[in-house]
């Protein structure tokens, strides 16, 4: 079975874009606009966001993403940078920073915000999704609410955009699940959040919280996953469809798979830390995926993190790559603005299928 489920059209249309503007009386064939750009929101809920959004796990993470604080000042202007032009979606946990440093990724989201310096619009659009994670002392609503409120001290605001819970405890500890979705309930209805999502959940756990939070009048607006063209396994299909028969609007974390499908890295040239193993094995058979995104690119004039970027936009998902610097900022905004042809995700469909190794899956995810 391929990727697509409908036709690659269907995915465009999912965010019924303003393809075309003209004047009735004008002799001039209609203006065409791009599909896909930051300044025209798509919907998660009650919310208006970027196609785009851009992830914060390396603000504050020393051990995957060598975190050190003197990146501050370039992680100001790289936010800076993403809200001046367009990108209004930040997603970020409680748990992102290692050691000392837990809780930093929402601290510097939080600072960066307060001193932005560009139109005032631009900081009042801002939305904030971030992730509660499921740990074993948290076993109470009353808990998880307390979880949500540190995050709101932790980042000096007083409503966050989107509430997420980081992973299920069904495979370990269902009760401690039910708690945790009446917390989802009870920061919702205390207005602590705007809207409520899930994190790494599959399929059936995906459709369960959806049925619970419905009876208890809470919408389900997000579900994020790892989604990209190296993990487009069977489950991850199956949440997508589940995602658009529900109105769950599907957010792709790892859209390029750690970095792998940037093109930067060989079996030859890996990066430091953790992440050299895991490329050393994946790495060698990825290479007609590869040779696909390089091709594109290389046509399209674009980089290969932009076509594997693109891909999840055309998919219907919203994405959210990890940005560090600048150069990242600026390389991931030229996602925006096109789209790749149905002859093209075909290419890339077929390409992913017959490159050996697939992206290994969340081991919080459920089933």
């Amino acid at each position: 079975m391929g990727f697509f489920t409908s036709t690659p059209t269907a995915y465009f249309n999912s965010f019924s874009p303003l393809n075309e503007i003209s004047l009735p009386s004008s002799p001039f064939k209609p203006l065409k606009l791009p599909p896909y750009w930051p300044w025209q929101k798509v919907k998660i809920g009650p919310l208006s966001v970027s196609p785009m959004g851009f992830g914060t796990w390396a603000w504050g993470n020393q051990l995957l993403w060598g975190y050190q604080e003197s990146m501050d000042t370039e992680l100001q202007q790289t936010f800076n940078l993403a809200v001046d032009n367009g990108i209004n979606l930040f997603d970020t946990a409680d748990s992102y920073g290692t050691g000392r440093l837990n809780g930093q990724s929402e601290k510097l989201l939080g600072k960066f915000i307060r001193e932005y310096q560009g139109q005032k619009r631009g900081q009042n659009e801002i939305v904030i999704a971030t992730k509660f994670a499921a740990y074993p002392w948290r076993l109470t609503p009353g808990q998880f609410v307390n979880a949500c409120k540190a995050s709101l001290d932790r980042m000096q605001i007083e409503q966050i955009g989107i509430g997420q819970l980081h992973w299920s405890t069904a495979n370990y500890a269902p009760l401690q699940e039910l708690a945790l979705w009446d917390g989802l309930v009870a920061m919702y209805e205390k207005g602590l959040v705007q809207a409520v999502g899930v994190s790494n959940y599959g399929p059936k756990q995906l459709v369960k919280i959806y049925e619970y939070l419905k009876d208890r009048g809470v919408p389900l607006c997000s579900a994020q996953v790892q989604f990209s063209l190296l993990s487009m396994g069977k489950d991850q299909l199956e949440i997508k469809n589940i995602c658009d028969s529900l109105g769950i609007r599907l957010i792709a974390y790892s859209p390029l798979g750690l970095g792998m499908l940037t093109g930067k890295y060989t079996p030859s040239k890996l990066p430091r830390g953790p992440r050299a193993f895991l490329f050393r094995q994946i790495l060698p058979g990825l290479e007609p995926l590869l040779s696909s995104l390089r091709e594109i690119a290389q046509k399209r004039c674009k980089t290969v993190p932009q076509v594997a970027i693109n891909w999840c936009i055309c998919m219907g998902a919203i994405p959210i790559p990890g940005v560090k610097t600048i150069k990242q900022a600026e390389e991931n905004l030229g996602a925006l603005g096109w789209q790749l042809s149905s002859g093209e995700l075909l290419q890339l469909e077929n390409a992913a299928l017959e490159s050996p190794q697939r992206m290994i899956q969340n081991i919080f995810q459920t089933r």
